[in-house]
């Protein structure tokens, strides 16, 4: 038996690894003084919500792909509730 993740899976993991790979960047850019670091102790929330900006348009459009297979997968699952939704009150209907 094998294991096919469904789309909705892999696209998250490949949406979190680019938010790692982008923290792990700005972390060492930060950390060898590129970049500034945040103020006192805000230093980890500076370096998170920069990795967020970073890799937000990053997977919007490297993630294209696995975005628009998520999409498919999304509506089949919509239509197939819609038809068993019809079909049970076709079925309540004739009784």
């Amino acid at each position: 038996m094998s294991f096919t993740p469904s789309a909705a899976f892999r696209y998250t993991l490949m949406r979190l690894g680019i938010f790692v790979g982008s923290f792990l960047a700005i972390w060492a850019l930060v950390y060898f003084r590129v970049l500034p670091s945040g103020l006192g102790s805000s230093n980890l929330f500076w370096v998170m919500l920069l990795a967020l900006v970073v890799s937000a348009p990053l997977s919007w459009i490297v993630l294209r792909k696995q975005r628009d297979a998520l999409a498919v997968e999304v509506a089949e699952k919509v239509d197939r509730a819609k038809e068993r939704l019809a079909a049970n009150q076709s079925q309540e209907d004739g009784v």
